[in-house]
């Protein structure tokens, strides 16, 4: 599809959505004000350092930082070999960097960009969390079906399970285990870390390609974004999918703003981040559909003001078989999304 056909199917969606989901009666009001530029190359998942103000995202070559009162960008405060996911420990004082090519999950000392440590995690590690009420980062591996566990203080490995359908992002259960989003099974399934065992397997009838996922209302509900343009949600106590809810095409992350009651899935095939209300549990809706760009997949939120920071850069058109088009050299961006004042 070309870049003029994506922009048409994006717009053709928010206003589908909007007949739809109530938009006059929204509490949400956002929209892009700000880009902030960066080096070439490719990106995957974003965290905000909130007590330092910080923005990092993981990129094909390296961990970019922003420092979000100046906006100073600095491309490479770590290397990176197709990095995924970037986690913060110690007070911010540590980065955690998966690393898809190399295999390894990296330890970052931030302050001098030194390597701490480089532990060994599976083939393609992707998605990432830190467990505070273990001390242990769980580590998801697609390319060989395994989830790793690391101790974040003595970076040796506590444990290794294999867990089959596809791997892509994970959550904490809060019981020193993990929700997971099986890609190729189209389910959620959550796992006992400590003893490497299977719990139990969410069915999520209507999901297709589950990637983003997070937990909200206090761990009372899950909410997956699927490939197929819905998101799910599930209750966690009855392990049933409670909700559908419609979204963008090629979602890649669920960003959890509990302080505000909202969670946003960014869609970069639609070129549009989906405002859901969690304020009710039993009730989540669509709040507001706003206007991107096409490959803004993936971001973070800023807790202290609610600004949601989203990578993006201009695609050129797929090749063919590729999901989707290259970033054309010199497009790469922050877009900077923030709330009505």
């Amino acid at each position: 599809m070309t870049m003029t056909k994506w922009a048409g199917a994006g717009m053709a969606l928010i206003a589908a959505m909007a007949a739809t989901s109530g938009l006059a009666q929204t509490r949400a009001h956002y929209s892009v004000t700000d880009k902030i530029a960066g080096a070439d190359g490719g990106w995957d998942y974003a965290r905000v350092d909130a007590p330092r103000g910080v923005l990092y995202v993981a990129r094909s070559n390296a961990v970019m930082a922003v420092d979000l009162a100046t906006r100073k960008v600095t491309d490479a405060v770590a290397s990176a070999e197709g990095g995924h996911q970037v986690i913060l420990i110690d007070d911010g004082a540590t980065l955690v960097e998966t690393d898809g090519k190399s295999g390894l999950t990296r330890f970052v000392e931030v302050a001098t960009g030194k390597v701490i440590a480089q532990v060994p995690s599976g083939k393609k590690p992707d998605a990432a969390f830190y467990d505070a009420a273990t001390g242990q980062i769980a580590v998801f591996s697609p390319g060989n079906d395994t989830i790793t566990s690391i101790d974040a203080k003595t970076h040796a490995v506590t444990g290794t399970m294999k867990l089959a359908g596809g791997l892509e992002f994970a959550v904490s259960n809060g019981r020193g285990g993990a929700f997971v989003n099986l890609e190729d099974e189209n389910k959620i399934a959550e796992v006992d870390l400590k003893a490497g065992r299977l719990l139990r397997k969410i069915a999520m009838p209507g999901c297709v390609g589950p990637t983003g996922l997070a937990m909200v209302a206090g761990g009372k509900r899950l909410i997956s974004a699927c490939a197929n343009g819905v998101a799910v949600v599930a209750d966690v106590a009855s392990g049933k999918a409670v909700a559908k809810l419609p979204i963008g095409k090629d979602a890649d992350a669920v960003i959890a703003d509990e302080a505000r009651g909202l969670a946003f899935v960014p869609c970069g095939g639609s070129g549009t981040l989906v405002a859901l209300d969690i304020r009710r549990p039993d009730h989540v809706t669509v709040a507001q559909v706003i206007p991107t760009q096409i490959g803004a997949k993936t971001g973070a939120v800023d807790p202290r003001d609610g600004r949601v920071y989203l990578p993006a850069a201009t695609l050129a058109a797929p090749e063919a078989g590729a999901k989707r088009g290259k970033p054309v050299p010199g497009s790469f961006v922050i877009l900077v999304v923030s709330p009505k004042a």
